[in-house]
């Protein structure tokens, strides 16, 4: 399996831990992060004002979740242009647990398409609509409502072709858009209990994250909030 690594090359400060993961990860390879705030490098983009789908995404996109969007549009067109049935691509802020990812790795290899994607996130919250396969503690699940971040991924070549056609104009984050799986026609696997950290306070701190005012923050819960009741509405289903 070859592994791509999205790190922005001018974050020195993250680049200790792209070494270590680039030694860990199978065949690893950092791509080159797309910069949101650089309009020569989204230019190509329509970028729409959350009103592209349905429901409606309450937030303007950042700059930096523009370029993170992007970023993981070139790791899906570099593994649609590969002869690789899948990849793995990580954001820069992932940590390890070196055995226990060897172990989800077999797990998620024992059971990969090249039609599947499958999170494996730093955060266990998703509640399965069907269990595929289970090792001890760690679970391959089909989730009733997707999670959120794009941290770490295996992603099949026909689930990334479909995903490139199905992004051709965007209007929320990558990760919320993922969630849309009436939208996109791919359902979304999470492999829980794998054992990955994310440490961006450790090394620099997140590139999207940004201080909301104490008066709007009230607003942007309730719009979360509401937001997530859509979401709820539209569970997966098995099988899948």
């Amino acid at each position: 399996m070859r592994s791509y690594i999205i790190h922005m090359s001018s974050s020195t400060q993250r680049r200790e831990n792209v070494d270590k993961l680039l030694s860990t990860l199978p065949q690893g390879e950092t791509v080159e992060a797309v910069n949101g705030r650089d309009p020569a490098q989204i230019a190509s983009m329509t970028v729409h004002g959350g009103d592209l789908h349905n429901p409606r995404y309450p937030f303007l996109l950042m700059p930096a979740e523009i370029g993170v969007f992007l970023s993981h549009r070139k790791c899906w067109q570099k593994l649609v242009d590969s002869d690789d049935d899948y990849a793995l691509i990580a954001e820069d802020d992932l940590s390890l647990a070196p055995d226990q990812f060897a172990r989800a790795l077999a797990l998620v290899e024992g059971n990969m398409t090249s039609s599947m994607y499958v999170r494996l996130p730093v955060k266990t919250r998703e509640k399965p609509a069907r269990t595929l396969a289970q090792v001890g503690k760690m679970r391959l699940i089909l989730p009733q409502v997707i999670g959120l971040q794009c941290i770490c991924q295996i992603v099949g070549r026909d689930a990334a072709a479909k995903l490139l056609e199905a992004t051709e104009e965007i209007d929320r984050p990558v990760d919320t858009f993922l969630q849309m799986h009436w939208i996109t026609g791919q359902p979304i696997h999470s492999l829980l209990g794998n054992g990955n950290r994310e440490v961006a306070s450790e090394i620099g701190g997140s590139t999207i994250q940004t201080r909301t005012p104490a008066s709007g923050k009230l607003r942007r819960e309730w719009a979360r909030a509401a937001y997530r009741a859509h979401l709820r509405l539209r569970p997966q289903t098995w099988p899948r």
